[in-house]
């Protein structure tokens, strides 16, 4: 079994949290909230929402992060909790889809951007081997992920300098974005027209071209469906209590770094909207030639922040968020390969993965477990586009959220003289919220898109056969 050391400091623990979270999300789905719910309104109040689940969330991994500062985090809080197979089940579909799957589509997200200053990296480029095409995006997008798990294979220190390079370089850029936007609140914006109407909502299905207001039940509904991107534009947060074991004075840093970085992110994400909201109309028009005749209703490939900046720096705005993104998702990207080795590490030490994940090299990290997660993260490049690989991932890593706080609930009653360093804010209530709100999301999921959402039952459900068949292959070889 491997030893990891504390390195890293209350600094670290933010950049990883908010740099993990921001990808490339913030730039365009508030094109698909606004499709959904037609209202700025009901748009702000998903992002506060979300911002607002996300903190209720960190501030309850808060308590079980202080209680349990081991490689791992929520692997090691389940398998407390509930036992080896909770927590195996948990990580195979960690594996499978939620890290692996996030790493894939931010990957493919890097690529697809990179190829908006160099065209020639395209899904339409690239070589034919056999019946088997590989586009020049595919290409790159793994090519950027072998290249963060290299880097990350030669120290901690390596992959936490570019955590912060990356995290404060987009901080930066997010802020200069809001700021431009409200030097344009005195005259000639958009904000009092897309606020006029608070009441109102309207659904539009663009592939039919049909409108339906939204009313009562109907609103909270669409309001759920729309609530995903934010939530997923906001996850990750929790990847960095995989690193409990090498973060110092784990007790106070890990709930505060927590807390501090789900706020830092989820104002700027607010403020961000309110830009788009300045700088755009909310509702567009589609047969539009402009990007701020289109609007956020109607911008083009979702490139909301891209309309947003084409009215100060017209066509180079393109450019310009696209360097932009190109930065946050190669960030982003770094964050979770770091964290997610972790995780592998402390199942294999704990003989529910590979033996050989365990193992750290001569500069402390787990290699092989970093190489086995670029391999498969690489694969599902191959499989689909980002929303596809997004979609995988999605009601498996709520399902196993709501686990983990009710894992809070488990062990006050289970442990209650077990010492706690940090205890979380306003329990219970909080974190019941959290529970309750979350699984209303999980049936609206369920029933607006049965496709994806049966797909991660089915996932976490072969978690189950997979791990006895594990467990009878471990038992045999001792």
């Amino acid at each position: 079994m491997s030893k990891n050391e504390p390195r890293l400091n209350l600094t670290d623990v933010i950049m990883l949290v908010s740099g993990s979270m921001i990808g490339s999300g913030i730039f365009i789905v508030s094109k698909d909230m606004m499709l959904a719910l037609g209202s700025p309104f009901w748009v702000l109040m998903c992002w506060l929402l979300s911002g607002v689940i996300t903190l209720f969330a960190a501030l309850s991994y808060g308590e079980l992060a202080a209680m349990m500062p081991e490689a791992g985090g929520q692997f090691v809080f389940l398998k407390k909790t509930f036992g080896n197979l909770t927590a195996f089940v948990y990580g195979w579909t960690v594996f499978l889809v939620i890290q692996t799957g996030v790493i894939a589509a931010v990957a493919v997200a890097f690529a697809k951007y990179l190829g908006v200053i160099f065209p020639s990296i395209s899904e339409e480029n690239g070589i034919h081997i056999g019946s088997f095409f590989i586009s020049v995006s595919q290409f790159v997008a793994i090519l950027s992920i072998i290249t963060l798990t290299a880097i990350h294979t030669k120290g901690i220190k390596n992959g936490t300098l570019i955590q912060r390079v990356f995290t404060i370089s987009k901080l930066l850029a997010l802020f200069v974005l809001i700021v431009l936007a409200f030097t344009k609140l005195g005259s000639g914006n958009y904000f009092s027209q897309n606020f006029s109407d608070l009441t109102s909502a309207v659904n539009y299905n663009e592939e039919k071209n049909v409108s339906t207001p939204l009313n009562g039940l109907s609103i909270f509904v669409f309001l759920g469906t729309a609530l995903i991107g934010a939530l997923f534009s906001s996850d990750a947060w929790n990847n960095v209590t995989f690193l409990s074991a090498e973060i110092k004075n784990p007790q106070r840093n890990l709930p505060l770094g927590l807390s501090l970085g789900v706020f830092i992110v989820t104002i700027l994400y607010i403020l961000a909207n309110i830009a788009y909201f300045i700088l755009l109309p909310a509702m567009g028009d589609a047969t539009a030639a402009t990007p701020e005749g289109l609007g956020i209703r109607f911008a083009d490939h979702g490139r909301v922040a891209t309309a947003a900046l084409n009215t100060f720096f017209g066509n180079t705005s393109i450019y310009i968020m696209a360097i932009l993104i190109v930065v946050s998702t190669f960030g982003c990207n770094n964050g979770l390969i770091l964290a997610g080795s972790r995780l592998f590490q402390s199942m294999a030490n704990n003989n529910l993965f590979f033996k050989q994940a365990g193992e750290v090299n001569k500069f402390n990290v787990p290699s092989k477990s970093l190489w086995i997660q670029c391999l498969w993260a690489s694969l599902l490049c191959l499989t689909g586009s980002y929303g596809q690989l997004l979609a995988y991932a999605t009601f498996s890593s709520l399902i196993f959220y709501i686990v983990t706080i009710i894992a809070l609930f488990v062990l006050r009653k289970k442990e209650p003289d077990t010492p706690r360093p940090y205890k979380a804010w306003g329990y219970p209530i909080i974190p019941m919220l959290y529970i309750i709100i979350t699984s209303l999301i999980c049936l609206d999921l369920l029933i607006f898109d049965p496709k994806n959402s049966i797909l991660g039952v089915v996932i976490i459900l072969l978690g189950i056969p997979v791990y006895f068949l594990f467990s009878k292959k471990q038992n045999t070889a001792s």
